[in-house]
């Protein structure tokens, strides 16, 4: 299978959860509340090359979200490592050096760090010190979050096999191989979600597929996109009830029953990143350049956002507020009942991670497209006007 670089929208291709819980108040009270202030402040509090060496050269793909560990936050690159700086003043603690970078995001689990990288290895990384623990040869680029349940950590490899391997050792417990005759695809890979014993994930050729956590042995699975251009489901499944939403790159946003794999209702605009699901809404970065809010219970559209530089990122909610990456722009901030905008900042060569939020310190942290991590506090003020 081959990947290109697709200009438009900085993503490479060639011939390969997310539920917002943190919000404890509903969109509309803290609208209340931001009603109540009258400036909305963006600004830089620090940023980090995470490169050894400024990249002066040929563009690589940085769209790890950074990771809050403690006083910690964890970022790769595409390039050449993997760091962890202080989060209140970007000093760096230790650096990993790993050949060609970790491009995917990575989960936790109390110290203990969980990536693919580009070098052909999964990596289980102690979180406080930089120090491997284990690695497991793929012999193929890891382009997708892994995800970690009783004690198995699911990854699909950049090759189209799914791996669990037991977490404290990285022992293989089981592998699933599925075959895409596409000659191209987009570049990354669709984490897995789980739930009640049942793995779900994406694959490169357009299928939806349940698995059994426990042997790897499908329940069912589901074609959806059935393009002759890019069949690819990178978005990972978000589970909520018995509702799975899931995104095609070119082809609609899906709501599945998780129990029999049927398409309950469908939006005809095409994905690369997941759904944010809070409340009653769903928020959906399209792959035609928009953000969307959708009623989670038949798919219709509240409101609208056109991005202006390329496509967005997945979307992060926090205190009523909308915040998601332009891959050629800006980091973007919208008001999460009606999408109108509150304020933005430019890093440079756009941004592909998806933003990470520190709500109590009204931070979002990102890597841009030059491999530079910054750290933004972003928050309502009130005016001395």
């Amino acid at each position: 299978m081959k990947f290109l670089y697709l200009g438009a929208v900085a993503l490479i291709m060639m011939g390969c959860t997310t539920v917002d819980q943190s919000v404890d108040k509903t969109v509309d009270q803290w609208r209340a509340l931001n009603n109540s202030k009258r400036t909305f402040e963006v600004k830089t509090a620090w940023v980090r090359q995470t490169t050894y060496k400024e990249n002066l050269g040929f563009r690589k793909i940085n769209r790890m979200t950074p990771l809050l560990v403690g006083d910690l936050v964890i970022q790769g690159n595409g390039m050449d490592s993997i760091s962890a700086y202080s989060r209140t003043d970007g000093q760096l603690k230790w650096k990993l050096p790993v050949k060609n970078g970790a491009e995917p995001s990575a989960t936790m689990i109390r110290d203990r760090l969980f990536v693919g990288a580009s070098d052909g290895n999964f990596y289980s990384i102690e979180a406080s010190t930089g120090r491997v623990q284990w690695t497991f040869p793929t012999k193929s680029e890891n382009l997708s979050e892994p995800l970690l349940d009783d004690g198995v950590v699911y990854f699909l490899a950049g090759n189209n096999v799914l791996y669990a391997l037991d977490a404290a050792t990285g022992r293989q417990v089981w592998l699933y191989s599925r075959q895409d005759t596409s000659v191209f695809s987009i570049r990354g890979g669709s984490k897995p979600a789980v739930r009640n014993g049942v793995l779900y994930i994406g694959f490169s050729d357009g299928s939806l597929v349940a698995f059994n956590a426990k042997t790897g042995a499908v329940a069912w699975e589901l074609q959806l996109n059935r393009n002759k251009r890019f069949r690819d489901i990178d978005a990972s499944p978000i589970l909520d009830g018995d509702q799975i939403y899931i995104a095609g790159y070119d082809d609609k946003l899906y709501a599945v029953s998780a129990a029999k794999g049927e398409v309950l209702w469908r939006v005809d605009q095409g994905g690369y990143s997941s759904v944010t699901v809070a409340a009653d809404k769903i928020y959906y970065p399209t792959t035609s350049g928009e953000v969307l809010a959708l009623n989670k219970t038949n798919g219709q559209t509240v409101w609208s956002f056109k991005v202006k530089d390329g496509i967005a990122t997945q979307v992060k909610l926090f205190k009523g507020i909308l915040t998601f990456g332009e891959s050629q722009g800006h980091l973007q901030f919208l008001d999460a009942g009606t999408g109108q905008p509150l304020g933005s900042m430019e890093p440079g060569r756009g941004i592909l991670s998806s933003p990470q939020v520190d709500e109590t310190a009204n931070r979002v942290y990102f890597i841009s497209g030059e491999a530079n991590l910054y750290a933004v506090d972003a928050q309502w003020v009130r005016s001395n006007y």
